[in-house]
C-alpha cells in the first residue's frame, strides 16, 4: 500500500473500532459486535472481490485466499501486541 492508503486504512480502522466500541457501549455483547463486523467485512470482501452487489460469490479459491488474508492479519495484530506488551515491560 502507498503511505496514503496506509494512512486511509488506519483511519478507517480507527472508525469501525470507534462504532464498534459505540455498539458496546449500548449494551451489544463485544462478541456479537466482532462476530458482526466480521460477516460485515465478509459480505464486502466478496463485493470487493467480485464487484457485484448482492448477487455472485467466491469460488473456493477465492475464499480460501480471503481466508488466508485474515490470518495474516490477525497474526500481524497480534505480533504487534506482544510487542507493545514487552516494550512495557522494560
Amino acid at each position: 500500500m502507498s503511505d496514503d492508503q496506509t494512512k486511509l486504512h488506519d483511519e478507517l480502522m480507527e472508525r469501525f473500532i470507534q462504532l464498534a466500541n459505540n455498539m458496546k457501549d449500548e449494551g451489544v455483547p463485544p462478541n456479537v459486535v466482532s462476530w458482526a463486523l466480521m460477516t460485515s467485512s465478509s459480505v464486502y470482501a466478496t463485493y470487493a472481490l467480485t464487484g457485484t452487489s448482492n448477487n455472485g460469490g467466491l469460488a473456493p479459491s477465492g475464499v480460501e485466499k480471503v481466508a488466508a488474508a485474515y490470518k495474516q492479519i490477525l497474526t500481524n495484530v497480534q505480533s504487534m501486541r506482544f510487542a507493545a506488551d514487552s516494550n512495557q515491560d522494560q
